[in-house]
């Protein structure tokens, strides 16, 4: 509870630096945030931390069912923006309209035995959908893919977005924030410092070997055995498996995944309102590798990616990592591409 609390106090710290950056007396720039799945383990979570967000002028909650309740739930909340619940695919033009970040975190969620895999048919299909709407109606929006497996759903939406002649891979990001939240708090855990000073990149994908959490790069240094850092890397690549089997049948990583959302969408609106050096990793269209698409750091800014940023130096077990997950990981991307050729 505490480390939500002092997110929630930082977001409410940047809403006061945007003013004092000349924005007005008005606070900060108007922002419409749509999340697509919002009646969802994940969207609800997520709903809510977005409506603390005192970046978020306006709040869109869509899904296909249960999305007025929510939305009304919700807009109870005594914080800046206003929220609006949409339902049905006939409103999701509505829902979508105007907005400057797009947040998709809808789908099934994955069941113990089940695999990134297993999911892919289902959710590809309403992340086709989806995308074809945001190209129709919010073309210029920042599109946060949360929706599994990531390492698909991204190509996915990149290969809708060139379709429809909208395309930006600026603006298109697969959320690995959750991958990067894990890799601090097993880190922190272990090496015994402060989790709020902790800092760890990871690079890759978003799905087993492709997550690559670079723990030589982690700050504050710690000396950490060579056995220690496989079994955080291990623990990290099987955290949402981890939560799975916890859950028995009942769930995924829901919550830490709605917080992590909200984290990078709220860097993503920082990025647009001007604040100089967000950085963070996500998942892009990148010449860091020979891939398409990798996740490493990326610094934010108004027009969605400003720069996305080298590797660094790798430790020889992280290189090893690298050269393992590459296969896997190009064989999720051009599984996505293919299926929009379907």
């Amino acid at each position: 509870m505490s480390s939500l609390f002092r997110s929630i106090k930082t977001l409410k710290n940047s809403s006061s630096t945007l003013l004092r950056r000349g924005y007005g007396s008005e606070a900060v720039p108007d922002r419409k945030v749509a999340v697509l799945g919002a009646a969802g383990g994940i969207g609800q979570p997520l709903a809510l931390l977005m409506k603390l967000n005192p970046l978020v002028s306006s709040l869109s909650l869509y899904d296909i069912a249960n999305t007025p309740g929510v939305a009304a739930d919700v807009s109870h909340i005594n914080t800046r923006s206003e929220v609006k619940g949409y339902v049905g695919e006939e409103e999701l033009g509505k829902a979508l309209e105007g907005s400057d970040v797009v947040i998709i975190p809808a789908g099934v969620p994955r069941k113990p035995g089940m695999t990134r895999d297993d999911l892919f048919n289902i959710n590809a299909g309403i992340v086709k959908g989806l995308c074809e709407a945001i190209a129709k109606y919010c073309p210029n929006a920042l599109v946060n893919m949360i929706s599994n497996p990531v390492n698909s759903t991204v190509p996915i939406a990149a290969e809708v977005f060139k379709k429809a002649g909208t395309y930006d891979e600026k603006r298109l990001f697969g959320v690995t924030t959750l991958d990067v939240v894990r890799a601090k708090t097993f880190y922190a855990g272990k090496a015994k410092v402060p989790v709020a000073e902790v800092n760890v990149p990871v690079v890759g994908g978003h799905a087993g070997i492709t997550i690559l959490p670079l723990f030589s790069q982690a700050t504050p240094k710690a000396n950490l055995a060579d056995e220690e850092i496989q079994a955080l890397t291990k623990r990290t690549q099987d955290g949402g498996t981890e939560v799975v089997e916890a859950k028995a049948g009942k769930g995924s990583a829901t919550l830490s995944m709605a917080y992590a959302g909200a984290i990078f969408a709220d860097a993503c609106l920082k990025g647009l309102n001007g604040v100089p050096d967000v950085v963070e990793c996500s998942f892009v269209q990148s010449t860091v590798t020979e891939l398409p698409f990798f996740a490493s750091k990326v610094r934010l800014g108004k027009n969605g990616v400003e720069e996305v940023l080298g590797l660094g130096p790798l430790s020889d077990y992280e290189k090893e990592g690298l050269e393992k997950l590459k296969p896997e990981l190009l064989a999720s991307i051009e599984k996505g591409i293919k299926f929009t050729y379907k």
